[in-house]
């Protein structure tokens, strides 16, 4: 036998629903308006299904799928590109938004989308047959970036990374390394952007963008270094 799991997600009205999906690079392939608003959008093997409710709050949902794909780095191009395209700019903060691309602490290497609806969308790469949370661990830097990490991205609470990162960089016992540095103040950055702080975004960049790495360091922390230069522009 052969099942498919398709997800139903709800949204207050349709059209920005399909207008952002059509954005993505996804195609309509059906839509109902009535008796009860409904439509369906594709995506090579991606389906995806809404049904619009008139006193549903977008910023309030907790609705969430995850989609396994085999090439996240090219999904997560694409959707940028496509939603630069459609709104002038890639959004990352309110509604809809797109995360940042990263490695996770769990065999995956994923991104978020949030679409008008609030729904939120996992999509992610295996990148170790081990799924389970790695342990934090105890070194005082590489544990702040662990714990701020999972706040920022996977518990989508922006203030609590915000915090975690605050308190280790004003420890005065012990200096993190320059690849720690530099991860802390570009997701201070993010958070920060995500928050609408936009001053301690600007001081973070800047931070950042002083840290002297080696050709080595530099390629261990390429996603960082892009995520630098797209909150620089």
């Amino acid at each position: 036998m052969r099942e498919t799991t398709i997800p139903i997600l709800p949204c207050r009205t349709i059209q920005p629903v399909l207008d952002f999906y059509t954005a993505l690079g996804f195609a309509v392939t059906f839509q109902q308006k009535s008796p009860n608003p409904y439509a369906v959008v594709e995506l090579r093997g991606i389906q995806l299904h809404f049904f619009a409710m008139k006193h549903y709050e977008p910023a309030e949902s907790y609705s969430t799928c995850y989609i396994r794909t085999d090439d996240v780095d090219g999904l997560y191009e694409a959707f940028r590109t496509g939603l630069k395209a459609a709104y002038g700019r890639v959004p990352t903060r309110g509604l809809p938004r797109i995360g940042t691309l990263k490695d996770t602490s769990y065999g995956m290497r994923q991104f978020l989308v949030t679409d008008p609806g609030g729904n939120c969308l996992r999509i992610g790469q295996q990148t170790s047959q081990d799924q389970r949370h790695r342990p934090a661990p105890t070194e005082p830097f590489a544990r702040a970036l662990h714990h701020a990490s999972l706040f920022a991205d996977s518990k989508e609470d922006p203030a609590g990374a915000a915090k975690i990162i605050d308190r280790v960089l004003r420890l005065e016992d012990g200096q993190p390394t320059p690849v720690q540095l530099l991860r802390l103040l570009v997701l201070r950055a993010d958070v920060a952007v995500r928050l609408g702080d936009e001053a301690t975004a600007r001081t973070a960049l800047t931070r950042a963008a002083a840290v002297q790495l080696t050709d080595r360091e530099r390629r261990s922390v390429s996603d960082d270094l892009r995520r630098l230069e797209e909150l620089s522009t």
